[in-house]
């Protein structure tokens, strides 16, 4: 093998390795069968929330994932495969989940969440979950509702207890 073919594998598998690493999630998907107008369109929902989507051969990010160990991932790793990966650990699997109930020949196959390989069942699970932002709304929500039920309490008693002008 030519010397600098084998460099730039092993560029592109330290690449992959740091994107792996680094990203909150990474959900490998089967592609084979989408027309060109479903990819586009995949890629478009993906890159409006962040999610990096790319086809890489298999051996260079099953030699990524032994470099992280996360050798478990290798089970996903047959076919035609792309990988979407996004610091949101919720995005990923999110569009490609909702995209893949509209159009069954996109696969779900596996991921790795924060550092862990997860099967499709457990994405298919983290993906009814709503975004960083939704997520954090809600636990305002939860946060202000019993010191807005506080005041109100407080706001009646004193109301009550105000003299009556007459």
């Amino acid at each position: 093998m030519n010397q600098t073919v084998l460099e730039q594998k092993k560029q592109l598998v330290s690449e992959l390795a740091d994107k792996i690493g680094k990203s909150g999630s990474t959900v490998v998907v089967e592609y084979r069968g989408l027309t060109v107008a479903e990819v586009t369109e995949l890629r478009r929902l993906l890159r409006e929330e962040g999610v990096e989507f790319g086809v890489y051969k298999n051996t260079m990010v099953r030699r990524a994932a032994d470099q992280l160990g996360l050798s478990d991932l290798d089970e996903a790793l047959t076919g035609p495969n792309a990988f979407a990966t996004a610091a949101d650990e919720v995005a990923p699997s999110r569009i490609l989940c909702k995209f893949a109930k509209k159009h069954e020949k996109l696969v779900v196959k596996s991921g790795v969440v924060s550092g862990k390989v997860v099967n499709a069942a457990e994405l298919k699970a983290l993906s009814t979950l709503p975004n960083k932002d939704g997520m954090i709304a809600m636990l305002l929500g939860c946060l202000q509702s019993p010191i807005r039920s506080f005041a109100a309490t407080v706001k009646a008693i004193a109301d009550k207890n105000e003299p009556q002008a007459n």
